[in-house]
């Protein structure tokens, strides 16, 4: 028995199989770790749940770690409602739901007889929106915007995202004459 040659396998083995563990970990938190579509795949996905909703504009898209899932798709409705739409790997739909509003932010202190909701649960209106927008994208010299909110932030009146070409993510903050308070980008 050639005891140098079974003493390289049980260097090599074991080596090689930690090799292979650490590859497989490494890549599954890779990909938990950026769960967002990005560039044509993302216009492509986009696309498929806009016409599942039946208009609107993509607000996110995300890949899914639920069976049966590809993709989940934030959709932004002209009235300003929301839709999520999920799709398969073929972007077929898989499941669609309205934004309930019952689901919004409860103040749970309800000591000032509102119906308890925050402030940034409050629709923007389309012209607050075009406005808020116009704004936004003046400020940062241009890009896509992702999301146009009310603030919660007695300060702010809106919070615009914007995404740049090259993925760059701005976060805008705007008071309620639309003039900018702060721009940072997203982390």
């Amino acid at each position: 028995m050639n005891i140098r040659k079974l003493h390289r396998k049980r260097v090599v083995l074991p080596t090689v199989a930690t090799v292979a563990v650490l590859s497989i970990g490494g890549t599954m938190w890779t990909a938990a770790a950026n769960d967002d579509v990005q560039g044509g795949e993302r216009d492509r996905v986009g696309a498929a749940a806009v016409e599942a909703a039946g208009g609107g504009t993509v607000v996110d898209v995300e890949a899914s770690d639920d069976r049966g899932e590809a993709y989940e798709v934030e959709v932004r409705m002209d009235d300003g409602t929301e839709v999520d739409v999920t799709l398969d790997q073929d972007l077929n739909p898989v499941s669609q739901d309205a934004d309930d509003r019952d689901d919004r932010d409860r103040d749970d202190n309800d000591a000032d007889g509102d119906d308890g909701l925050d402030a940034d649960d409050r629709a923007v209106s389309a012209e607050e929106r075009q406005s808020a927008e116009q704004a936004a994208l003046d400020a940062v010299g241009g890009g896509t915007v992702e999301q146009v909110e009310a603030s919660d932030d007695s300060r702010e009146a809106y919070e615009v995202e914007v995404r740049m070409d090259d993925g760059t993510e701005w976060d805008v903050e705007l008071d309620a004459d639309y003039d900018v308070l702060s721009k940072t980008t997203d982390d």
